[in-house]
């Protein structure tokens, strides 16, 4: 049995913001001193760390559960499939369903519940459900879908990534030029058809501090008692890159595919320097200096889409040859993430 990719699909928002956007905030740190340093000198430093140079927004009259089904339906017809014929659809997300001004989550019903009714989808039969799991919530689903499929508990499972982390920034927060928006959809089905996923791995670290790396917290400039993502950079920065390459490493081992193999590695979309140090580390393992051509990235265009970045890519190149990468039959490649909780992950698969 062979379980593959037969599908993608995205919806990447319209709206675009360059960082001269953020020209004209008011920045404070976190004990709600604000920043002395120009905006300029600001967003310089902050291009020259995480590679963004602008991102994507959603339009004021959308949701997440509009893009989701917007990318559903591309991976779907993608994929040649009938919908109803979908066993399960699993919505990998992180804040819900929040409209435009508004500070309440909304998580009622589920996400995949939604994306199922505007698919118009009528089989009892197809289960929708959410999985929050941090930015690999992706990778995760996917790596459930499998798991549904090899128990026989499903031939075809949609699975989506999507987040409107523009409707829970704290625009006095310099990391709030860090986040975007978007949606990525892939249809996982049993095949017959060469390759497939090979071998996976997943860890979770919460014993030392790790589940507050990533959070909830209020405003740097004490504002409105409204809760907004957070999170310790450098913190992240250096769990990441300690822990990151072991699990991808791991993983590409549990495949018994040689490093030599690798074609290219879609690594979440969260810093440009980090993403490239990872991959280096990851190589420093075996003791080989990172290809040049195996980290296609976009956060440079479309920001940090949390769950959404890995699929997003993963469909441009694929269907685009987006940077000059492209993907050909039998390639070995790697999905990997991390992300709040902290929870990291990776699957080995073979195009």
């Amino acid at each position: 049995m062979n379980i593959k990719i037969t599908g993608s699909g995205i919806s990447i928002p319209q709206k675009t913001a360059p960082n001269s956007a953020f020209l004209d905030h008011s920045f404070f740190d976190t004990s709600g001193t604000q920043i002395e340093s120009s905006n300029v000198d600001i967003i310089e430093k902050f291009k020259a760390i995480t590679g963004i140079e602008q991102r994507r927004y959603i339009k004021d009259d959308q949701t997440v559960a509009d893009i989701a089904v917007e990318a559903s339906q591309v991976a779907i017809n993608d994929a040649k499939c009938d919908p109803e014929s979908i066993d399960y659809i699993i919505v990998a997300h992180n804040v819900g369903d929040i409209s435009l001004n508004s500070n309440q989550v909304n998580t009622l019903p589920s996400l995949a519940s939604k994306v199922k009714a505007g698919l118009k989808i009528k089989n009892p039969n197809c289960v929708a459900y959410d999985i929050l799991f941090g930015c690999p919530g992706w990778v995760e689903g996917v790596i459930q879908a499998q798991a549904f499929i090899k128990a026989g508990m499903a031939k075809k499972c949609l699975v989506i990534g999507a987040d409107t982390l523009s409707r829970v920034l704290d625009h006095s927060d310099r990391d709030s030029m860090i986040y975007a928006d978007g949606a990525g959809a892939t249809m996982i089905e049993e095949t017959s058809d060469e390759g497939g996923i090979l071998s996976h791995k997943t860890v979770s670290y919460t014993s030392e501090g790790e589940a507050e790396f990533i959070f909830y917290g209020p405003a740097n400039d004490k504002g409105a008692g409204t809760q907004y993502i957070k999170m310790f950079g450098r913190k992240v920065y250096e769990f990441a890159l300690s822990k990151v390459p072991l699990a991808i490493q791991s993983c590409l081992e549990a495949s018994g595919e040689p490093i030599d193999d690798v074609k290219k590695i879609f690594i979440h979309q969260a810093n440009l320097k980090m993403d490239e140090a990872i991959v280096k580390r990851f190589y420093r393992l075996y003791k080989m200096s990172m290809p040049d051509d195996v980290l296609p990235m976009n956060i440079q265009e479309f920001g940090n889409s949390s769950v959404a970045t890995v699929p997003t890519l993963f469909d441009l190149v694929r269907k685009e040859n987006y940077g000059g990468h492209e993907l050909k039959k039998g390639d070995l490649i790697i999905f990997a993430s991390v992300g709040a909780g902290m929870n990291i992950n990776a699957i080995t698969y073979r195009i």
